[in-house]
């Protein structure tokens, strides 16, 4: 562990050589995967589809053991946190200045862009800060084709100096996007880095995963060479002036905010239409969801996709009444009229 200032960081373990699997071998691990969570495959098929799997299994270098506690830490994470049920009105006064907003293109292979301007900093809460940075995370990956799960980061770094840093916000957005959206990033690009950036960046680069690292490319808009870049990824008809592209139009947050609450109203559809009944799942009555704890590690199985909270708890409470526990909680949670669980309960229960 490493600290600055009273916040320490984890150093990535950059020893592990990557492995690289053949499809065979890659297909016998989800296989392994999917013996481990049992029904729950079929229960939650969007949760638990292959491509979910790959995704954890790549962050934890193919290790089932670790993609597993990595899951176990996600749904955790997910039941604190509730990233499905935040809205634009929510975190609205977040977004005025476009500090981070989901682009009106792609790139070519037809990924979700995420304009990101750390110099636009526009408020001092730093648990709005993260509020907002995952509200556009679970945006974007929603809007990703669905023979697609990576997304491209655009960072333009006007405006940006040292003090708009803030090195809890920094810990914190790290953690969440390499621990909970694991194998979401295709390609990051920093637009116009300002030579102090050089020196934050070798800071803070014993803290991220390599293969993450990897992905990272410098642009400079003086620099016809690394301005290739933007060229090869991006058709410049549709790319914002600011990136060396054609398009005039810019951020407007009016604008912008119509467009996310219209993204809301089909998230809310998408959750009313999903499974919500106990019988959908297999309970006879809303009682038989009412003791619900989170069993061990390899009982279990969620991704960072986005999900209905009440599928994911019914679930968990489908795998309590399979592994009955004498010990009942103190006051238990009916899941399908109150979504909130006791969060310290959860975590003292998924402890490794």
């Amino acid at each position: 562990m490493y600290g600055v200032g009273r916040f320490s960081f984890k150093k990535s373990n950059g020893n592990d050589e990557e492995k690289v699997l053949s499809a065979e071998e890659q297909q016998a691990k989800v296989q392994e995967i999917k013996k481990i969570i049992g029904p729950l495959a079929e229960k939650l098929p969007k949760l638990c589809d292959d491509a979910s799997l790959v995704r954890y299994l790549k962050a934890r270098n193919w290790s089932t053991k670790k993609a597993t506690k990595m899951l176990k830490d996600t749904i955790k994470w997910r039941l604190e946190f509730k990233p499905e049920k935040i809205r634009w009105d929510d975190i609205a006064s977040e977004g005025k200045t476009g500090k981070i907003y989901k682009a009106s293109y792609s790139d070519k292979k037809g990924r979700t862009v995420l304009v990101m301007r750390p110099g636009f900093q526009n408020t001092n809460s730093s648990k709005g800060q993260i509020r907002y940075l995952v509200y556009c995370m679970e945006s974007a990956i929603t809007s990703l084709p669905p023979e697609l799960d990576q997304m491209v980061w655009l960072i333009d770094f006007q405006g940006w100096n040292m003090s708009s840093i803030s090195v809890s916000v920094t810990r914190e957005t790290t953690h969440i996007l390499q621990d909970h959206y694991p194998e979401r990033l295709g390609l990051g690009i920093l637009y116009n880095p300002p030579k102090i950036f050089e020196s934050f960046w070798k800071m803070i680069r014993p803290f991220i995963e390599p293969k993450t690292y990897k992905k990272v490319r410098f642009v400079y808009s003086d620099d016809p060479q690394s301005q290739q870049t933007m060229e090869d990824l991006f058709d410049m008809d549709n790319l914002e002036c600011a990136f060396g592209g054609r398009n005039l139009k810019g951020f407007n947050y009016e604008e912008y905010g119509r467009v996310m609450v219209e993204d809301d109203r089909k998230k809310d559809e998408f959750i009313s239409h999903d499974v919500l009944s106990p019988a959908d799942l297999g309970f006879e009555t809303e009682s038989t969801m009412t003791d619900l704890s989170v069993p061990e590690c390899e009982e279990y199985e969620v991704t960072d996709d986005i999900g209905s909270p009440f599928r994911e708890e019914a679930a968990l409470a489908h795998l309590k009444l399979q592994n009955p526990s004498e010990e009942k909680p103190n006051q238990p949670v009916d899941i399908m009229k109150d979504p909130a669980l006791e969060t310290s309960k959860v975590a003292e229960e998924v402890q490794t």
